[in-house]
């Protein structure tokens, strides 16, 4: 008999609060169901929020995470509690974009991942941040991110 695959989950399907910190946030990840494909999953987060370390003020954020998994695909309710575990914590916005495609690089080792943190302005300027693994594999289709540059973002 083979091992279900949430075996081990701590959040999914159970009564989880929002961490208190990214750091104390649990990410998890289940077995990878079709390992032998080279696909892309992505994740669109249009209401991220975090803290300027500065002075307290809220930043929002619309994030697009695209990852092309090896062994492990991350469990979509970890992750979600993880990246609201932000809305208190103080960083910068360029802080806050790579801890979070770091964090699912050190979790999941993928084969590939980007992210595009596109900012909203607070003094007038939007700050969008983009970070990826290395160059994208070549046999998989990674449509593009659908972030309009900064108009409004409507």
């Amino acid at each position: 008999m083979t091992d279900h695959p949430i075996q081990g989950l701590t959040q999914l399907g159970r009564p989880a609060g929002i961490p208190a910190s990214p750091t104390e946030a649990v990410l998890e990840r289940v077995t990878n169901p079709h390992p032998d494909a080279a696909y892309v999953v992505r994740f669109a987060v249009p209401e991220f929020t975090s803290l300027c370390p500065i002075t307290g003020q809220p930043d929002f954020a619309h994030l697009v995470i695209d990852y092309v998994p090896r062994a492990w695909i991350v469990e979509s309710k970890s992750l979600k509690l993880y990246l609201a575990a932000f809305r208190n914590h103080g960083a910068f916005h360029e802080d806050c974009t790579l801890a979070v495609a770091k964090r699912l690089v050190a979790e999941l080792e993928p084969q590939w991942l980007r992210i595009g943190g596109y900012w909203y302005p607070r003094g007038g300027m939007p700050i969008d941040v983009f970070w990826q693994t290395a160059a994208p594999p070549a046999d998989v289709w990674i449509p593009e991110p659908g972030v309009a540059p900064y108009r409004g973002r409507g």
